[in-house]
């Protein structure tokens, strides 16, 4: 059964998480050839830090202006090895605080706006940022380790060490594991051979909705 009552005024709304480099994007693409519409954090992310954005000041004001390129927009790549320095932890708790009130607010303001039974809500850092309050049920997208720290390196070009320091900075798999409602297991088969269990999961949410 769902986590809480659907009560509010807003679609029925599924968390769909995952490590680093699972395969989310994947899955929600899946759903979305079900017409079902997906809320994507990564997106909102960058939404709010785009170019004049009070957000990127502040970014810029805390880490300096090196996280900036030179047309102003937000430097991730920069920012990313400054968030995750392991020789200074304060960076990512810095970075959290400054980037979650805006996410969020912007994650709630789109889930309310569409018209539909239900709507996925992509969000990685969905327990680190315990963000279960926002939404009624969690499918988690799962991955072996040693096919996630490979996905990830090649997907962002960055070494192992960056990499792994990533992943161990997000909660652990069998954590994820233990909190989901639903589960997607991601390897390396076609696609097409997971929409089967979307489908099933597909008309389980719609029947939740109601």
């Amino acid at each position: 059964m769902p986590n809480t009552p659907n009560t509010l005024n807003r679609p029925f709304v599924v968390g769909l998480t995952g490590g680093i480099a699972c395969g989310k994007s994947s899955i929600c693409s899946l759903f979305k050839k079900l017409n079902v519409p997906i809320v994507d954090a990564d997106i909102v992310a960058r939404e709010v830090v785009e170019v004049g954005s009070p957000l990127l000041k502040v970014l810029a004001s805390r880490f300096g202006d090196e996280v900036l390129q030179a047309d102003g927009a937000l430097n991730r790549r920069k920012l990313r090895e400054i968030a995750f320095d392991k020789s200074k932890p304060e960076n990512l708790q810095d970075l959290n605080k400054i980037m979650s009130p805006a996410i969020q607010s912007e994650l709630k303001r789109q889930i309310e706006e569409k018209n539909s039974p239900y709507v996925i809500v992509a969000i990685p850092l969905l327990f680190e940022h315990h963000l279960e309050h926002l939404v009624d049920r969690i499918l988690v997208v799962d991955v072996k380790e040693d096919l996630q720290l490979k996905r990830l390196c090649r997907r962002d070009s960055i070494n192992e060490t960056l990499a792994k320091s990533i992943i161990a900075s997000q909660v652990t798999r069998e954590e994820r594991l233990k909190k989901a409602d639903d589960l997607i297991e991601s390897d390396e088969s076609p696609l097409d051979k997971k929409l089967n269990v979307v489908v099933k999961l597909h008309n389980m949410y719609l029947n939740f909705a109601k």
